[in-house]
C-alpha cells in the first residue's frame, strides 16, 4: 500500500487500485507497505470509474448519505468528510448548523442548507444522540443524552429535541434529573 493525503494505492492480488480517501481515513491507515482493510464505494460514470475508500463504516455510511443529496457529487461528499469529523457533520445536520457545514472548502451555503434539509431525518436516533452529546464523560452528559432521547420518543423531531434541551441547559443551576430536564423543555 502507498498513501498520500487524499489517495491511497492498494495492492490487491498484485493489482494496484487507486482509492480516493478523506483525510480522516488517511490518518488511520497503517504505514506504507503494511496490510490494511479499506471499505470502498465504486463510482461508475460514462467517462470514468473511481474508488472511494474509508477506514471506518461510519465514514462510508455518511459518505453515501451525503452523496444521496441531489447536487452533491462523490468528490464533494469526500471533501465534506475531509473538512469535518463524522461527529461534527452529524451534529451540524442534526442542529441545522449551516455555518459549520458551509465552512468546508468548496461547499456553499445553499448546498449546506440542502444537505441539512435532506439528511436531517435520515440520521438514526443513535447518531443524533451521539452527535448531540459527544462522548459521554460525565453524568450530566448522560442526562442530556437521555433527555433528548425522551423528547424524541414523545414524538418530537430529533433536531427539535436537541434545540429544546440546549435552550434549557443554560438556565439550569445545579444538577437536574432527566425527568426535570424534559419537564422544563416541554414548559418552554
Amino acid at each position: 500500500m502507498e498513501k498520500q493525503p487524499g489517495r491511497a494505492v492498494l495492492n490487491v492480488g498484485g493489482v494496484g487500485y487507486e482509492v480516493l480517501i478523506p483525510l480522516s481515513s488517511f490518518e488511520r491507515l497503517p504505514p506504507e507497505g503494511a496490510a490494511c482493510k479499506v471499505l470502498t464505494y465504486h463510482h461508475v460514470r460514462e467517462d470514468a470509474q473511481e474508488l472511494f475508500g474509508f477506514a471506518t463504516e461510519p465514514e462510508r455510511r455518511l459518505f453515501l448519505l451525503l452523496y444521496s443529496v441531489n447536487g452533491v457529487g462523490p468528490k464533494t461528499a469526500l471533501g465534506v468528510l475531509g473538512g469535518l469529523s463524522v461527529r461534527d457533520i452529524k451534529s451540524a445536520i442534526a442542529e441545522g448548523d449551516v455555518k459549520r457545514l458551509s465552512s468546508v472548502k468548496g461547499l456553499g451555503r445553499k448546498t449546506a442548507e440542502k444537505i441539512i434539509v435532506e439528511l436531517k431525518d435520515k440520521l438514526t436516533e443513535g447518531e443524533v444522540l451521539e452527535a448531540a452529546a459527544g462522548e459521554p464523560a460525565t453524568a450530566e452528559d448522560l442526562r442530556t443524552r437521555d433527555a433528548i432521547l425522551a423528547l424524541v420518543s414523545l414524538g418530537y423531531k430529533q433536531a427539535e429535541a436537541i434545540k429544546m434541551i440546549k435552550d434549557v441547559l443554560p438556565r439550569v443551576t445545579g444538577s437536574l434529573s432527566v425527568e426535570e430536564l424534559v419537564r422544563r423543555a416541554l414548559a418552554r
